[in-house]
């Protein structure tokens, strides 16, 4: 009999996070969590844009947290793969938003009249027996 020799591939991107990176990443989310939520209970900015702007920016810095300390997600992970899709991703939903809020803001130029609007003014019955 042969004896077989059972070899584990090298892994060549960045390995799963440590206890520390888990810890460090829940705290950052708790924390990004708890501002927002302190900002629209405790009514802390006048302005109610700076506040829904406070809540999104601090929902972006959310995103990153996530995808570096539990989706691992760093130039180094398959190869750089991940960032060129991730980068792919963002353009194309940036295309697709702007692009449907340009048609959105021109809607009434694009739409048909209304009869009202139209100088034309249908024939009455009395104008069709004649």
């Amino acid at each position: 009999m042969s004896s077989h020799q059972h070899t584990q591939p090298a892994h060549t991107e960045a390995g799963h996070g440590t206890l520390k990176d888990y810890v460090i990443g829940f705290v950052l989310s708790v924390i990004l969590t708890v501002i927002p939520f302190w900002l629209v209970m405790a009514d802390v900015l006048d302005s109610k844009t700076a506040t829904v702007g406070w809540i999104l920016g601090l929902g972006l810095v959310q995103m990153l947290v996530h995808m570096v300390y539990f989706l691992h997600m760093n130039p180094r992970s398959e190869g750089g793969w991940i960032v060129i899709a991730m980068v792919f991703t963002v353009i194309t939903i940036a295309i697709a938003f702007v692009g449907s809020m340009w048609v959105m803001s021109h809607l009434e130029d694009n739409m048909m009249p209304h009869i009202h609007d139209k100088e034309y003014v249908p024939p009455s019955a009395s104008d069709i027996r004649r």
